[in-house]
């Protein structure tokens, strides 16, 4: 425990998480609220506890579950699937549906408010909740289930300083996505730049593929690990690849038909607005990982177009702008996209050997992006381990 930290821990309580956090059911008819944004479970993030992502009530069709108000300062917790970590600090006022819990101190003269969500990302709290979720297919945990998680509390007058130190953290983290956010743009505009200087044509993706493309597996996640994988939706974001993000789940042929091997390219196939249709070139060597449903697999001929190539064309804002126009469906939340149109998405097309030429370009922002989520890991490893072992500790 970080001495400088914490300091003397006489004081300290221990609590029950429902004896000084309630669950606030505010419910409104989201069409007279006169709120204007929804917050649904695929806009909140893993470990990141800003809300980044939200649809529009006038937008979107809505279903009955959605009627929970919320405010600035109170936290969603996606009580769905909570191996996934989603805690979030909201920043305005909107409307979630009744699987994200809204949750707030009971008095903040016993717990501060912005000590709250740090409590909620320790591993101690997530422990707790998975291990007390029902379900197999579409897991869940009732709030009674985690109002039972004990952990110490610290005394008021010393949680001030608490939240300055786990927030300069929380700060530190947010200003070093932004960098490699920035990074990612000007690699997107670089290799735009660098395929249009080289008189590329455009070609339907359709007539670059050698096979239609395939949907993955998603067999039901297993409780405890079995020796096989399956990609997470979150393993595809902007950049590509996110490292990480597997489930367990018992082998089956149809695991085994799905398995993805290091340089398969996949796509997202259903996705929210902002990630639907994104690319991973998939970089490990192994042969215990699947890809989902949720995903397809791009077979090309890689004397004629590079899979990494490929991969960097289908996110220039151009082919964005052509998935985000084809995927449908009932809400704008959470779109798919078919193979069949997919086929139909025209990329920029260049000879081989210029593609190799622009990819030796690339590696420059290669290895900014790994000195980058080499910094950004460590930093959001830094703010969770001053929640674990600082501020909060589990107790049960």
């Amino acid at each position: 425990m970080p001495k400088q930290l914490v300091g003397n821990t006489t004081g300290w309580t221990n609590v029950a998480f429902g004896e000084v956090v309630r669950k606030i059911n505010d419910k409104v008819d989201p069409w007279e609220s006169g709120l204007e944004r929804y917050v649904a479970g695929e806009h909140l993030d893993t470990d990141d506890l800003r809300i980044r992502r939200w649809g529009l009530i006038g937008d979107d069709y809505l279903g009955p579950a959605f009627h929970m108000r919320f405010k600035p300062g109170q936290v969603l917790y996606g009580s769905r699937r909570t191996y996934l970590r989603k805690v979030a600090l909201a920043d305005f006022e909107g409307i979630t549906a009744n699987t994200t819990y809204v949750l707030e101190p009971k008095d903040s003269d016993v717990l501060m408010p912005d000590l709250l969500p740090f409590i909620m990302q320790t591993g101690a709290f997530h422990a707790h909740s998975i291990s007390r979720s029902k379900g197999s297919v579409n897991p869940y945990v009732n709030f009674s289930d985690i109002a039972c998680f004990e952990f110490m509390l610290p005394p008021i007058q010393e949680q001030p300083r608490l939240v300055e130190v786990l927030t300069a953290a929380r700060s530190s983290v947010e200003r070093l996505l932004s960098l490699l956010e920035a990074t990612r743009i000007a690699q997107t505009a670089t290799f735009q730049t660098l395929v249009s200087g080289n008189d590329a044509k455009t070609i339907k993706l359709g007539d670059l593929m050698t096979t239609a493309p395939r949907n993955g597996y998603s067999p039901v996640a297993a409780p405890n690990p079995t020796g096989h994988w399956v990609l997470a939706l979150s393993a595809i974001f902007q950049w590509g690849y996110r490292s990480g993000q597997l489930k367990p789940v018992a082998p089956s042929a149809e695991s085994t038909a799905a398995l993805i091997r290091k340089g398969d390219l996949v796509v997202s196939r259903s996705n929210t607005r902002d990630l639907v249709g994104l690319p991973m070139v998939f970089p490990e060597d192994r042969s215990d990982v699947s890809y989902p449903d949720t995903m397809m697999r791009i077979s090309v001929d890689p004397n004629e177009i590079s899979r990494e190539f490929l991969e960097l064309c289908l996110r220039i804002p151009d082919c964005r702008r052509q998935v985000q126009s084809y995927a449908a469906g009932t809400s704008s939340s959470m779109l798919k996209i078919n193979g069949t149109n997919l086929r139909k998405v025209e990329v920029p097309f260049i000879s081989i050997e210029n593609q190799r030429s622009i990819l030796v370009e690339m590696t420059r922002f290669a290895a900014m992006r790994t000195d980058g989520e080499k910094r950004f890991n460590s930093a959001r490893e830094f703010q969770n381990q001053l929640a674990n072992e600082a501020s909060i500790l589990g107790a049960d």
